[in-house]
């Protein structure tokens, strides 16, 4: 009974040596499968590291030109070339030059334009009374010898020489029968007439002249009451 147990659990023995030898290599091609199955993730990780660098690489490249423009944009401004800047200065000055001449021509013209008239103005004005006395003495000529060569020769001189007074920019001041100015008349009396109204000029005992809308003397003249 014994070596009939002996044999059983020797035959159990042997069974068991024989799966577990038959499970080895099982376990062994497993172990292979399970490496090679991690060798060709880490190959596909890197075939995928591979790809994705050049879209990085380019990517980057993109962003460059980007850093470049910003440096052109925000950096050192580019020099200038100095025969450029000096012949920008030299014009500059040329046309502030001729600018200053222009205004220093237009006001000395204007500056000789005034001494002119303030000096014919000074002239003219002297030579007034000269005018009044040419008046006076056409006025004290008898009638009969109104057509004398004597009164025709002095009438000619005092038309002659009013023309060029007019010439000049002279021209009288009307006062008889005008309201009486301030500005242009110069008041002596009052006096009563019938033929003007009150505060009119009623007659003119002086002439008065305009030298370019100057008054070179006011008119004298009496107004009536």
């Amino acid at each position: 009974m014994k070596d009939q147990e002996k044999k059983i659990l020797e035959d159990i023995m042997e069974d068991l040596e024989k799966e577990s030898k038959e499970k080895k290599p099982d376990t062994a091609s497993e172990k292979q499968e399970e490496k090679t199955e991690c060798e060709s993730g880490t190959e596909e990780a890197q075939d995928n590291q591979e790809k994705e660098k050049p879209q990085t690489e380019s990517k980057e490249e993109s962003k460059e030109p980007d850093v470049t423009e910003k440096k052109s944009l925000f950096g050192k401004k580019e020099k200038k070339d100095p025969l450029k800047e000096k012949l920008d200065e030299i014009q500059d000055k040329y046309v502030r030059q001729v600018a200053e001449f222009d205004n220093f021509r237009k006001r000395t013209d204007k500056e000789k334009a005034q001494m002119f008239d303030a000096g014919a103005g000074s002239v003219i004005e002297k030579m007034l009374p000269i005018v009044d006395n040419f008046e006076r003495g056409l006025e004290m000529i008898p009638e009969d010898q109104r057509e004398s060569a004597f009164a025709d020769g002095m009438n000619k001189i005092y038309k002659q020489l009013m023309k060029q007074f007019e010439d000049l920019g002279v021209k009288p001041i009307e006062a008889a029968g005008k309201e009486f100015d301030p500005n242009y008349h110069n008041a002596v009396m009052q006096v009563d007439s019938e033929e003007v109204e009150s505060g009119y000029v009623a007659q003119e005992l002086q002439k008065g002249y305009l030298f370019h809308d100057t008054v070179l003397r006011h008119a004298m003249v009496s107004v009536a009451k």
